[in-house]
């Protein structure tokens, strides 16, 4: 009974997040406002973590299963992405070495205040 209700819960947010995605006019997927909607009642102790722990913990284990019909998609429709591998590959190296750039740039920007903070409340 204990996983039906982590279950309803999970699901009953994924739902208000599929009517938020209906109502409000922006291309944000339902699954992020579901998301969105699940860290705030998280945040505010609305829902309690061990509510849904151990449903979530659940889903998290058989998310790859998740992954296997798009891959599957992707080799049957291997000719047609063939003409794309090499701007694909490349996009995507220059991406991830922006975004690693970027976090390095916010990490250190994070760090570097922190400490300003911490000698600040010493003094």
């Amino acid at each position: 009974m204990k996983w039906i209700r982590q279950f309803f819960i999970i699901l009953l947010l994924t739902f208000i997040g599929e009517v938020l995605r209906f109502l409000i006019p922006l291309s944000i997927p339902a699954g992020i406002y579901g998301m969105l909607l699940l860290v705030f009642c998280l945040c505010l102790r609305i829902i309690k973590l061990e509510q849904i722990e151990n449903a979530a913990d659940f889903l998290i284990e058989i998310m790859p299963l998740c992954f296997i019909p798009a891959g599957v998609g992707l080799m049957t429709r291997w000719e047609q992405f063939q003409t794309l591998l090499v701007p694909i590959l490349l996009a995507t190296i220059v991406i991830t070495v922006i975004v690693m750039i970027v976090t390095g740039h916010v990490t250190q920007f994070l760090l570097r205040k922190g400490k300003k903070g911490d000698t600040a409340n010493d003094e």
